[in-house]
């Protein structure tokens, strides 16, 4: 309260210039000749004594005093009447929007003899510094990344549909300078969740030491006090900076105190600016985040000299690790089961593994151009990605031996193949081949014939397939007919002469033949 009360004309000259003008608290002080806290005190009298604009008629200055300077309790301050300072303690926990201003006057109205509302404040703070012990923490610099999402959520409104979907706030507040980032995403999944984490160390210039996430699914897989289990995705992104994760603990926000307080910051110097516009993209929001951002991170301290941009060049940033050549690429970490035919199912592509894992389990990690196998840690495939569902993507060398030669087995291949014993052999094999509806199905004919070779011998092989082409006979039955009766050894049949013309009065000429124009009588129409 002012050392001296002011007279009644100029605190009734506050009261209009507030509550009928709607003036600052610095127009009013400035208006008035007195000082910003002397206004405040006395609007804050004026608000308990529920006194409004324009004052009553009645309400002389001897009343208005009355009002506003109410007699000091007679009773000493150890014998008045204190709350339950745990039961009010539990009030402002459990409903949101309840004030202690509010608990002090639903108080004074059953305690009229009690404490003034400065001292009321001073005792419930007493004893919630009993209740509550908060070690002091000191971060280092380029120590600590805290990271969390905001409550609250920005409406994007799609412009052709007039849908609104919600966009996920992302805050990253580092613990020296307490510089700070922020950009909104669709969603708190994993892709969105890396990809902020990425972006959010380019913002900063640097990677620090360690990462201090809430217990988000798609961080920690599996929350606990001590040895919690981090998704393998975010493992992997840590391994990829250098950087270590320690999750803070499950229901205690003091763990990333700095990301909370990050998070209110965002809320009141960024979102609540937004409130009132309209985006139609997460690009367009975004933009509108980040010039906000570079406001918020330049505005001064009210306590301290500098701002937190001037703090992270202080400090943070000479700290900061330098980043890796190129960033991080997103990759996913699914269990694959290897089936009976030695590959596994990814995005419903399939892709190969050696043959010998066949029932057993691996991990897969797929990113957007590969997809990996590892089996115990260890990598025993790799493949380039396809998005072809119901395909295969094989690789000979993890087939079985005669798997692997039933593959490589082509028309080309098996007439090249066939025709190592001689020309004849290979158009007895492309004559076999061309003679099946499909050329796998000759394949087996042609292998026959290969084999007779080995039997026989090229030389006698080339024989008898000359026989066979000369007698129309090309099949691996005719060709070991051919050479179990020795007729490969026998000269080949002379072609047949052809017969001379025959000559006879009775024989017909072509003359004979040639076409006779018919008769076209009356009408034009044939007799």
């Amino acid at each position: 309260m002012p050392r001296e009360r002011l007279s009644m004309r100029k605190i009734k000259e506050v009261l209009r210039l507030k509550k009928g003008c709607g003036l600052s608290s610095r127009a009013i002080a400035q208006s008035c000749g007195i000082a910003r806290s002397t206004v405040a005190e006395y609007l804050r009298l004026a608000t308990t004594a529920g006194l409004t604009w324009p004052l009553a008629e009645e309400l002389d200055d001897a009343a208005l005093e009355a009002l506003l300077f109410p007699p000091a309790s007679t009773l000493p301050a150890d014998q008045r009447p204190q709350p339950n300072w745990a039961q009010l303690h539990l009030e402002l926990k459990r409903h949101k929007g309840t004030t202690l201003f509010l608990l002090w006057q639903e108080h004074k109205e059953v305690h009229p003899e009690g404490h003034q509302y400065s001292r009321f404040c001073d005792l419930y703070g007493q004893w919630r510094g009993r209740q509550d012990l908060v070690m002091r923490q000191t971060h280092r610099a380029g120590e600590k990344l805290f990271i969390d999402y905001a409550g609250p959520t920005v409406p994007v409104v799609e412009r052709l549909t007039g849908e609104i979907r919600q966009a996920q706030i992302f805050v990253a507040v580092l613990g020296a300078s307490n510089y700070t980032y922020c950009e909104a995403t669709w969603t708190q999944k994993l892709p969105d969740w890396i990809a902020s984490h990425v972006r959010a160390l380019q913002y900063l210039g640097g990677v620090p030491q360690v990462l201090v996430p809430d217990n988000l699914k798609s961080g920690v897989t599996r929350p606990h006090l001590y040895e919690p289990d981090l998704n393998p995705t975010y493992q992997e992104m840590a391994t990829h900076y250098g950087v270590a994760v320690l999750p803070a603990r499950v229901c205690r926000p003091k763990d990333k105190a700095k990301a909370e307080g990050g998070v209110l910051l965002i809320e009141r110097w960024i979102l609540a600016k937004l409130r009132h516009r309209t985006f139609f993209s997460l690009a367009d929001l975004n933009q509108a985040i980040g010039e906000l951002l570079e406001a918020l991170n330049s505005k001064r301290f009210q306590k301290l000299a500098g701002s937190r941009r001037s703090l992270w060049e202080e400090l943070d940033r000479p700290a900061l690790r330098p980043l890796p050549c190129s960033p991080y690429e997103y990759a996913e970490w699914p269990k694959v089961k290897v089936h009976i035919d030695y590959h596994v199912a990814v995005d419903k592509h399939y892709y190969s593994v050696p043959h010998q894992l066949v029932g057993l389990r691996c991990e897969a990690r797929v990113t957007a151009s590969t997809v990996e196998v590892l089996h115990r840690g260890r990598r025993v495939a790799s493949h380039v990605r396809s998005h072809l569902q119901g395909r295969y993507t094989t690789l000979p060398e993890h087939m079985p031996e005669h798997h692997r030669q039933q593959a490589e087995w082509t028309p080309e291949r098996v007439v090249r193949w066939a025709g190592e014993a001689g020309g004849s052999v290979t158009a007895v094999a492309t004559r076999i081949i061309a003679s099946r509806p499909h050329p796998q199905q000759g394949y087996r004919s042609c292998l026959g014939v290969i084999r007779l070779g080995k039997q026989y011998g090229k030389d006698r092989l080339e024989a008898a397939c000359e026989r066979a082409l000369a007698t129309g006979a090309c099949s691996c039955k005719s060709l070991a007919s051919i050479l179990k009766n020795g007729l490969d050894q026998q000269p080949l049949p002379a072609a047949a002469a052809p017969m001379p013309a025959i000559d006879h009065e009775n024989i017909r000429g072509a003359d004979y033949y040639a076409p006779v124009l018919p008769f076209a009588g009356e009408g034009g129409r044939p007799c």
